[in-house]
């Protein structure tokens, strides 16, 4: 799939840049919400911010997925950059709460052909027996854009303005736009093949159907009104007539023969539910410290911080051992380390001293950091060479499915809980008012000391117990490591034929 003539180093330099910034909007943006919000209002869209960006980054990863197989990486990366510098600025220009999700919408858009084709070109490029070290490098420079995120997204919120989180991101894309352009080299030679467009349309029917009824019911309309049960009827048919068209289309968006593999088929689901409860603790915690402890953007972002930094430790080792030991042995410890952190940020409350919080969320990303490298690398070890852009992208989509569910059904129980545990007189406003105010310094201050007190513990119950409810996906989770198989990606050689 490439030519000799194909420059490594510029090439990863360009992926990874790419990389960088699709995953640093995620980190700057959840730790400026409470900027945002106290800026634009609109605190019952608070997961709709990320929710949004992820929906589009899951739709578009499919289609992504098989252009890149058919008519190469490199303009689809390129493409995928542009979009995603468009999508920023639009960001940057937000007025309202709902203009700033459609916007990032835009941005999800353009994320959805970088992560998928990145891991790709990786495989595509890089010698086998290096593959394992690059993957490594590869999720710890995701988790490292999710130090840079916290730190930079706090101090561009206090010391310009939260719309700068989104500028800075031109001058990154550009510079990956270059050197891709320059020094990749492609081969010409590629798999002509046709678009599942049916099966694109019924996807995207029941993924947006499906997050409607969730985000609207009990909210904006009950969980019994007819608006509510037809959005649920409406994803449970175009679920079952997408299957339906996906064993009949000649070249399937989301290939079966993939999920017969027993390694592809375990390490992409384990990713579905790994990807919820990471991007709850991303979320929360920061609503924790500012909402609960009364703390600033920059103390939010600082306590995101060591969780970054183990990650980026968890996911450069993941990777380094791939070649040692198996898939499956190093998720086991992975998952074995979330538990435990996911269960000590159920104990959390206004009282729980700020060390304890940042040793907390240290073990949560020792936890997730390998799962960044090793199931990005599993779902591509049997995958033929013609079809990895879809197996890489269909990984992706699922990990993304996972995150967008998991935002929103977590979402509905940290609010529904939170509200119902407010005093009657106070639960009517409770979303748009009461939660605006104490993340917002100046108006907290004004709130009466006892009323503080109430909202704040009723809001810090409402989070711990919304990680308390994780502990649901990392048990499925947990379950499909064990049914891995016992595979290290030196074994690679055995089933890569044709290279």
């Amino acid at each position: 799939m490439h030519d000799q003539q194909t420059k490594l180093f510029p090439v990863m330099t360009a992926l990874m840049l790419g990389i960088f910034v699709a995953s640093l909007d995620n980190t700057i943006v959840a730790t400026s919400m409470g900027s945002i919000i106290g800026d634009l209002g609109g605190m019952d869209k608070y997961v709709w911010v990320t929710s949004a960006y992820l929906v589009a980054e899951m739709a578009g990863m499919p289609i992504f997925g098989k252009l890149s197989d058919m008519y190469g990486r490199k303009r689809f990366y390129v493409f995928g950059i542009l979009v995603f510098l468009i999508g920023s600025i639009l960001c940057g220009t937000a007025q309202t709460m709902i203009q700033l999700c459609i916007f990032r919408a835009i941005q999800g858009i353009g994320g959805s052909a970088l992560m998928p084709i990145a891991f790709t070109i990786i495989w595509d490029v890089v010698p086998r027996e290096v593959r394992g070290k690059m993957s490594g490098i590869f999720g710890a420079v995701f988790g490292l854009s999710s130090i840079v995120g916290p730190l930079l997204g706090s101090f561009i919120t206090e010391q310009l303005h939260w719309r700068w989180i989104f500028f800075i991101n031109i001058p990154i894309g550009l510079i990956a736009i270059v050197l891709i352009s320059i020094y990749y080299k492609e081969s010409k030679v590629h798999v002509k093949q046709t678009i599942d467009w049916f099966g694109f349309i019924f996807l995207l029917g029941f993924t947006l159907s499906l997050m409607f009824a969730l985000e609207l019911g009990g909210e904006t309309y009950k969980w019994m009104s007819w608006q509510i049960i037809s959005l649920f009827i409406l994803s449970l048919v175009c679920f079952v007539v997408f299957l339906f068209v996906e064993k009949q289309a000649k070249d399937a968006i989301l290939p079966f023969n993939l999920f017969k593999e027993r390694l592809y088929s375990t390490s992409v689901l384990t990713g579905m539910f790994y990807g919820a409860v990471f991007m709850v603790s991303t979320i929360y915690i920061p609503l924790y410290i500012q909402g609960v402890t009364g703390g600033t953007a920059t103390n939010s972002g600082l306590l995101l911080l060591p969780m970054m930094v183990t990650s980026s430790i968890g996911a450069a080792s993941g990777g380094a051992l791939a070649n040692k030991l198996s898939y499956k042995t190093i998720m086991i410890f992975s998952a074995i380390l979330m538990g435990i952190g996911t269960f000590l940020l159920g104990t959390l409350d206004p009282e729980t001293p700020r060390y304890l919080v940042t040793f907390y969320m240290m073990i949560v990303g020792l936890g997730v950091g390998p799962s960044f490298s090793i199931l990005g690398m599993a779902s591509l070890q049997k995958a033929d060479p013609r079809q990895r852009g879809i197996a890489s992208s269909t990984s992706n989509f699922l990990r993304s499915l996972g995150m967008t569910l998991g935002i929103t059904i977590f979402g509905i129980i940290q609010r529904n809980t939170f509200t119902s545990g407010l005093p009657e007189m106070m639960q009517q406003n409770a979303q748009e008012n009461d939660s605006r105010n104490i993340l917002s310094p100046e108006a907290r201050a004004h709130i009466p000391a006892d009323i503080l007190k109430q909202i704040t513990q009723v809001l810090s119950d409402s989070i711990s117990s919304t990680f308390l409810w994780t502990f649901v996906p990392l048990a499925i989770s947990f379950i499909f490591i064990l049914y891995m198989s016992n595979e290290k990606i030196t074994d690679s050689k055995l089933h890569q034929q044709g290279e």
